[in-house]
């Protein structure tokens, strides 16, 4: 079973709607792009595809640590991370910050804004990364008059979906060494689906987000990584990740779906 992870917190930006409404033009095609089978394309035909390649997708760079939209801002674009590492979330009253997801090349964001035309949540890049912007209104026409592309919108909307029962699931019925195998299980399974190694990358995000996502605290996820350490699951060094045993991270999750 994978778990998708996905998005982190910003404070409400009232004021961002340039950022949103004129990214620079650079021409990028679905059909010649490498993340098509990861991304908007998944399942389309030729013919689908050459519907796609006629809208305009922007690319944007985004910088880490800056934030791509905000919390309450228009809603105007779907968003498809080319390169790097983002983060989502809300801001809660009490002022912190509540991550919801952590997205990685091929994944979309900014779904958020379609029932109301703001975002609900905000998303920042935690490196260095680029995306397209999907102009929603464009891509509601064409789906509005070829089925398949109203397929593959709705497929997107229901892996969302799912991503909202996992974290459910994560945060209402396991404890705090189910949570993280589950999370690091399910980053390992999104890694090598993208051509990377399964068993050893670099964390682009902190211990505190982890735990802002996973419902954990800090000192929670730090001791937890420490156990795994102890029990030869896992070499860590700082951010980086080494699984030495992948089926026994694997037993840990598969416990509690038994």
């Amino acid at each position: 079973m994978s778990i998708a992870a996905s998005e982190s917190p910003l404070a409400f930006m009232p004021s961002i709607y340039a950022r949103q409404a004129a990214p620079p033009v650079l021409k990028t095609q679905c059909s010649s792009c490498h993340l098509k089978d990861l991304c908007l394309p998944l399942g389309m035909t030729g013919k689908e595809l050459q519907h796609l390649d006629g809208l305009v997708f922007s690319r944007r760079r985004v910088k880490a640590g800056e934030a791509l939209y905000g919390e309450g801002d228009r809603f105007q674009f779907i968003y498809a991370v080319r390169s790097g590492t983002f983060k989502s979330g809300l801001a809660l009253r009490d002022g912190r910050d509540q991550v919801t997801g952590f997205h990685i090349a091929g994944e979309l964001m900014g779904l958020d804004g379609i029932a109301q035309g703001t975002h609900a949540s905000a998303a920042t890049a935690l490196e260095d990364g680029e995306v397209c912007a999907i102009p929603y209104a464009h891509l509601s026409e064409l789906s509005s008059v070829n089925i398949n592309i109203q397929q593959a919108v709705s497929r997107l909307m229901s892996r969302e979906i799912v991503r909202e029962h996992s974290l459910m699931m994560l945060l209402g019925s396991m404890n705090a060494e189910e949570r993280l195998a589950a999370f690091l299980l399910n980053l390992s399974q999104r890694l090598k689906a993208r051509g990377y190694s399964a068993t050893e990358f670099h964390l682009r995000m902190s211990r505190a987000e982890i735990g802002s996502y996973l419902g954990m605290k800090l000192e929670t996820v730090s001791r937890t990584f420490s156990a795994f350490q102890s029990q030869r699951l896992l070499d860590v060094d700082k951010r980086h990740i080494r699984i030495l045993d992948l089926a026994g991270l694997t037993r840990i999750f598969d416990t509690r779906l038994h």
